[in-house]
C-alpha cells in the first residue's frame, strides 16, 4: 500500500499567559488527504515567523483571527508546487500563500499565488524585502505617514525586517534624515553602514528621549513605531509642528500580562497639532502593485539590500519565534524547511545572511 501523505505541522495547545512557552505548542504529524479537483499540494521552501503571532495565540477579536487550539498556526510561506491537480498551478511552479508552520501545505489552488523568480534571489525574498513586512513598511511611511521628502524620520526597532526596509525607502524618496533605534551595538552599526540610516543608537544604553533629541536636534517630522512604550513618548517628545506617526507595533508590551502606560505627554498632540495613526496591512493590499512595480527592480539591482536571520528546519519554527520576540534577528527571521533544488533558482551569492 502507498504510504499517506504527510504534513509536520505546529499546533497551539494552550492560551498563554504572559510569554509563551514551549509548552503553549505542540509539534504533529497529520496525514494529508488525497488531491481534490483544482486542488495542489505544495513543499514549503521558507515560513515566516512573526511578533503578530503573539496576538493570534489569544481569543480575543482583531484583524485577523485568533489561532484554533489543537489546530495549526498558520503564517505566510514560499513554497513549490509538488502535485497539483489544477490547470492554473502546475508541478515546479513557486507559489506564496499562508500556510506556513508546516513543512507540506495543501488545498484548493485559489489560496496560493503564483511567484515569478526573481533572478539571483533567493525565493525567501517574497517573505522579506517583497513580502508584506517591507509592504507594511512602504504603506505605513508613504500612505499613513505621507512621508515628504525633506523630511527628518525615525524609526524603532529599526533593523528588523520592516525597519530596516523603512529607513531604505525613506532614504530613497529623499528623507532629509533618517535616525534608528535598535537594541544592540551590532544592529547599530549595520543601521548606518548598510542601511543608509544618518544616524542610530542603542534604546539599552540611556533615555530613549535624551539619544533622540542628541541624534535629532532640529526634530523629527515623521515617526514609524514598531516599539511602543518610551520610544512612542520619546517620539512625541520630539516631533515638530504637523509630526505623523504611523502606528505599526509596540513589541514592548506583546507578551505583558497587563495593560501598559501610555505616554504621558499625549497632549502634545494638541499643541503640536501632531497626528497619530494605527494601521494593518490587510487593509491596505490595493497598494501591492505599486510596492512591486517600485522595490523589485531595487531588489534585483541591489540598491535595495536586506538581511535574512535563516534557522533551519520546521521543528524549530517555535525556537525561532522566541528568537525573534528577543531581538534575536537582524532582518526578517525565517524558518528555512528545505533546500530548493529547482533549477529555476540561484541564489545571488552573499545576499541575505544565514544563522
Amino acid at each position: 500500500m502507498t504510504p499517506l501523505a504527510s504534513s509536520r505541522q505546529w499546533h497551539l495547545a494552550n492560551r498563554p499567559t504572559g510569554e509563551p512557552t514551549s509548552s503553549d505548542v505542540r509539534f504533529v504529524t497529520v496525514d494529508l488527504v488525497p488531491l481534490a479537483e483544482n486542488e495542489v499540494r505544495v513543499q514549503n521552501l521558507f515560513i515566516s515567523v512573526d511578533p503578530y503571532m503573539r496576538g493570534r495565540m489569544n481569543d480575543v477579536k482583531s484583524y485577523v483571527p485568533p489561532f484554533a487550539l489543537d489546530q495549526v498556526m498558520d503564517a505566510d510561506a514560499v513554497g513549490r508546487v509538488i502535485e497539483s491537480r489544477s490547470p492554473d498551478l502546475a508541478v515546479g511552479q513557486l507559489v506564496q500563500h499562508f500556510q506556513g508552520w508546516r513543512d507540506v501545505a495543501q488545498g484548493d489552488a485559489s489560496r496560493f499565488t503564483a511567484r515569478e523568480e526573481v533572478p539571483g534571489v533567493t525565493p525567501s525574498v517574497y517573505l522579506s524585502a517583497l513580502g508584506l513586512t517591507a509592504l507594511t513598511a512602504w504603506v505605513g511611511l508613504l500612505v499613513i505617514a505621507e512621508m515628504k521628502p525633506g523630511d527628518t524620520v525615525f524609526v524603532s526597532g529599526a533593523a528588523g525586517a520592516v525597519g530596516s526596509a523603512v529607513g531604505q525607502i525613506a532614504r530613497l524618496r529623499g528623507a532629509a534624515r533618517v535616525i534608528g533605534s535598535a537594541g544592540t551595538d551590532e544592529k547599530v552599526a549595520l543601521l548606518t553602514s548598510r542601511y543608509g540610516f544618518d544616524a542610530a543608537f542603542n534604546y539599552k544604553n540611556g533615555t530613549v528621549s535624551r539619544m533622540l533629541r542628541e541624534a535629532a536636534p532640529d526634530g523629527i517630522d515623521v515617526y514609524f513605531d514598531n516599539v511602543g512604550g518610551d520610544h512612542l513618548e520619546a517620539a512625541i517628545f520630539a516631533f515638530n509642528d504637523g509630526g505623523r506617526a504611523a502606528i505599526c507595533g509596540a513589541i514592548s508590551a506583546y507578551n505583558s500580562e497587563r495593560a501598559e502606560p501610555g505616554p504621558r505627554n499625549l497632549a502634545m498632540l494638541i499643541s503640536k497639532g501632531l497626528t497619530l495613526k494605527g494601521f494593518t496591512i490587510p487593509s491596505y493590499q490595493q497598494y501591492a502593485p505599486e510596492f512591486f512595480r517600485e522595490i523589485t527592480p531595487l531588489v534585483t539591482s541591489g540598491a535595495f539590500v536586506f538581511d535574512e536571520t535563516v534557522i533551519d528546519g520546521v521543528e524549530n519554527a517555535f525556537d525561532a519565534w522566541q528568537r525573534l520576540m528577543h531581538g534575536g534577528n537582524i532582518g526578517k527571521m525565517l524558518v528555512r524547511v528545505t533546500e530548493d533544488r529547482s533549477a529555476a533558482h540561484t541564489e545571488r551569492a552573499g545576499s541575505p545572511a544565514r544563522s
